[in-house]
């Protein structure tokens, strides 16, 4: 017999719900036959499958061990968490410094994300355990590009997913982007505008007026912090949130991210290939501001973080002549 005492980051799901992240490989007409026959018990009555739980209920799972272990299997991909780059972390979230070329999360199953870093970092900290890994896993909560580097935030509770999750959907949460891009940029504006994704080749459009059903309205706001005549250091506001936004966004106007090999200049991006080594965007997620928190994570609330530039975004900055001692 198996004795489930419903965790803080089990509550709140249906019953059914949770049996099947514990019994993962069993089907649904399993787990609803062990209810039925009152080998699944919540609280010690029959129970149905769609109760909403909460913390402290007490689920029994009338099976034995040999059949309890043949529907269920923990899988837990070995990742090297000892480069993870913290910014920021308590009981329930993660800020990270995510460098360039790393994936947020995993596009194939054999890929290694930052994810996996986070898992593994948790199960090496004690934040989690593996048996706790059968009901819950951290992930991410804002996705960057795999060669856009910066700030990246994991749930590392239900509640820290959950509240992160709805500041980025209301668009509370400020989020910041340093970006070196080509042309000379001298006055600050908010473009707009819509975007319009190609699931085939996994680019955006960016138009004036929609184009189809799928176009989405976007914002993108910037400040020229310096320029050298050829190129430009920008901060960038994401108002609007979308897949490749800043990099669509700004190429559109003519002036596309240095290194972009999707949406940039193909001679530019040669010459700095050979010149700097650089192979990625330079566009980087600086900074977070959190608007005000009330209840739980409001030690969050109103505070601002910061992820330092990586080294090479910082020797082109100097190279390039694009300081500015005053912002």
């Amino acid at each position: 017999m198996k004795q489930i005492s419903v965790s803080k980051n089990e509550a709140g799901q249906r019953l059914d719900k949770l049996l099947a992240k514990y019994l993962n490989l069993a089907s649904k007409n399993f787990l609803y036959k062990m209810l039925r026959k009152k080998n699944i018990t919540l609280n010690g009555k029959k129970a149905n499958g769609n109760e909403m739980l909460v913390q402290g209920d007490q689920i029994k799972i009338f099976l034995s061990d040999e059949t309890f272990d043949k529907f269920s299997n923990i899988q837990v991909q070995a990742a090297d968490s000892s480069d993870l780059a913290i910014i920021y972390e308590d009981s329930d979230i993660l800020i990270l410094n995510k460098p360039a070329g790393m994936l947020s999360q995993k596009a194939k199953p054999s890929d290694v994300s930052m994810v996996e870093k986070i898992i593994q970092y948790t199960l090496e900290t004690g934040k989690l355990s593996k048996e706790e890994l059968r009901s819950f896993q951290p992930a991410v909560c804002n996705r960057l590009d795999r060669n856009t580097s910066g700030l990246l935030i994991a749930g590392t509770s239900l509640i820290g997913l959950q509240t992160m999750a709805k500041l980025l959907k209301n668009r509370t949460m400020h989020k910041y982007y340093y970006c070196i891009v080509d042309g000379a940029l001298k006055q600050s504006q908010r473009i707009k505008g819509y975007l319009t994704k190609n699931t085939v080749t996994n680019q955006v459009t960016v138009t004036k007026n929609p184009i189809s059903e799928q176009s989405q309205w976007i914002e993108t706001e910037y400040i020229p912090i310096a320029n050298n005549g050829n190129w430009t250091l920008l901060e960038v506001w994401l108002v609007t949130g979308r897949t490749h936004q800043i990099r669509a966004h700004l190429a559109s106007i003519g002036h596309p991210i240095i290194g972009d090999g999707k949406y940039g200049n193909r001679e530019v991006n040669q010459l700095c290939l050979k010149k700097y080594g650089l192979n990625h965007q330079l566009l980087h997620a600086i900074r977070l501001e959190m608007p005000l928190i009330e209840g739980e994570l409001s030690q969050l609330s109103e505070q601002s973080f910061t992820a330092p530039l990586p080294k090479l975004f910082l020797t082109i900055i100097r190279k390039e002549k694009l300081e500015c001692s005053e912002k």
